[in-house]
């Protein structure tokens, strides 16, 4: 199973709270673990202006710098992670996910969407989930998480806090008929 470029719905009653409503967007799914971003959990009273002008990168156009930052995952939580567009590729390294995303975690990515030659549309994230071999598997196999397939609508247009529900109705799924317990037929 290659869940790579697919998002993950967090189903209530997982038992994380870091993760309650969350979806994430798969960067990698191999049999050695998995890596993801959470596209939908704003980070508090951060905007990536604010980040480039810690970061000394000048200048910042004011569409671009009021970007919220997100919280991409409890993993490394200073670490800065670019989703973006497959419109760009940055100088250094981006990763090619799927045809919807692709994932820069490299300085020059920041640079260009400071001076307006980065991607059509980002979504800047501080840290990532991450979890270890068979472990996903697992948390799925226990109910904790629903995938779908990750669509730019979904990632890049839908605000923060419809992208559960939304993600969720996509696949035919009612959010206010899910359960948080788990059951067999």
């Amino acid at each position: 199973m290659d869940l790579t470029g697919k998002l993950l719905i967090a189903m209530p009653g997982m038992g994380d709270e870091r993760f309650e409503h969350t979806v994430v967007f798969l960067c990698s799914h191999t049999k050695d673990g998995a890596m993801g971003l959470i596209v939908n959990k704003t980070a508090p009273e951060v905007q990536l202006g604010d980040l480039l002008r810690q970061l000394d990168i000048k200048p910042v156009p004011v569409s671009r710098g009021q970007i919220p930052v997100r919280f991409g995952g409890p993993v490394e939580t200073q670490r800065g992670f670019v989703l973006h567009t497959p419109d760009y590729e940055a100088s250094l390294n981006s990763l090619h996910v799927s045809e919807v995303c692709s994932m820069t975690a490299t300085l020059d990515i920041l640079e260009d969407i400071a001076i307006g030659k980065g991607p059509d549309q980002v979504l800047m994230m501080l840290g990532y989930a991450g979890w270890g071999a068979g472990q996903l598997e697992s948390e799925i196999g226990l109910n904790g998480w629903l995938t779908v397939a990750a669509t730019a609508a979904l990632v890049f247009d839908t605000e923060d806090d419809q992208k559960w529900g939304a993600a969720l109705q996509s696949i035919g799924v009612d959010p206010l008929g899910l359960s948080s317990e788990a059951g067999h037929a």
